[in-house]
This record gives C-alpha cells, sequence and structure tokens, in this order.
C-alpha cells in the first residue's frame, strides 16, 4: 500500500513538474517575442528620432537664431538682437493696419472681401526676411530685404515675391 501511496505521489510530482515546466515554459516564451516586439518598437522611435533631429537642424539652418555670424554683425553695431527680432516682425505686422486698398510693402490688392496680410515671417539672416502673406483665400510669399540705421530705424525693402495660383 505504501509502494502504490508513492508510486501515485510520484506521478503526481512529476505531473505537476511537467505542468509547470510547460506554463513556465510559455510565459518565457511570450516575453521573448514582447522583448523582441519593443526592441523592434525602439529601433523604429530611435530612427524616427534621427529623422527628426535631421529635420530640425534643417529647418534651424536658415533661420537668425542659429546664424553666430548674422548676430556677431548686429553685435559688432553694439544691436540687442533679443530686442530687434521682435521689432523687425512687429514692423512689418504693424503694415497689416494699413488704411484702403494697398498694403504698404505686398504687391497685390485683396481679390476677396478680406484685406489682404502678412501672415507668417521668418528672418534669415542680418539682411533678408521670407514672409507669407494672404487675404484668405489667395497666398503668396515675399522676399524682403531689410536695413537698421545707425539710429535703430528699420527699413523695408522688397525684393521679389510671387502669389500662388488656384487650382
Amino acid at each position: 500500500m505504501k509502494s502504490r501511496l508513492f508510486m501515485y505521489l510520484f506521478i503526481f510530482a512529476v505531473l505537476a513538474i511537467i505542468f509547470q515546466y510547460t506554463n513556465d515554459k510559455r510565459i518565457l516564451d511570450k516575453y521573448e517575442k514582447d522583448i523582441k516586439t519593443y526592441k523592434v518598437k525602439v529601433a523604429e522611435l530611435e530612427d524616427e528620432r534621427v529623422k527628426l533631429n535631421d529635420k530640425i537642424y534643417d529647418l534651424s539652418y536658415f533661420n537668425i537664431e542659429g546664424n553666430e555670424e548674422a548676430l556677431t554683425y548686429f553685435e559688432d553695431q553694439g544691436i540687442n538682437t533679443e530686442e530687434l527680432l521682435p521689432k523687425l516682425k512687429d514692423g512689418l505686422l504693424e503694415m497689416n493696419a494699413y488704411q484702403g486698398v494697398d498694403h504698404p510693402i505686398i504687391p497685390y490688392a485683396s481679390m476677396t472681401e478680406s484685406k489682404i496680410i502678412i501672415d507668417q515671417i521668418k528672418v534669415l539672416n542680418h539682411k533678408w526676411i521670407l514672409a507669407n502673406f494672404t487675404d484668405g483665400k489667395h497666398w503668396g510669399e515675399l522676399f524682403i530685404n531689410y536695413e537698421v540705421n545707425e539710429e535703430g530705424k528699420l527699413s523695408y525693402k522688397l525684393t521679389d515675391y510671387f502669389l500662388y495660383p488656384i487650382n
């Protein structure tokens, strides 16, 4: 009777061990699969991060804030660029408050009920500005030269422009 009991206990123990082994193996296989999936996702995210960093670098390349030579140009003249840059943009945006039909710098009249206005401004360096304009339906871009005289007064000169065709 004791030998039968030991045999049943042995069989039960072997079945418990087999059950434990298969269960643990299944859990480990699932973890390995999850780890591989996450490694692939991490690699994809790293690739996206590198592409995004490259894009940020490209976007900041033609920007006065990343252009040491342009900033040095103003500093050598005793001009505070932290005050100048907002002043440059504000000077162009103030032109949007014009009266009548003609904008002071945009060579097109509005073709809608709205006024034509400067929308976006990007200061490229110590001489050039790119600006976007629109009347709500039509839009285009401006290439503007600017100067700061000895008294700190700004002057703008339209160099080139275009209006996108409507499809």
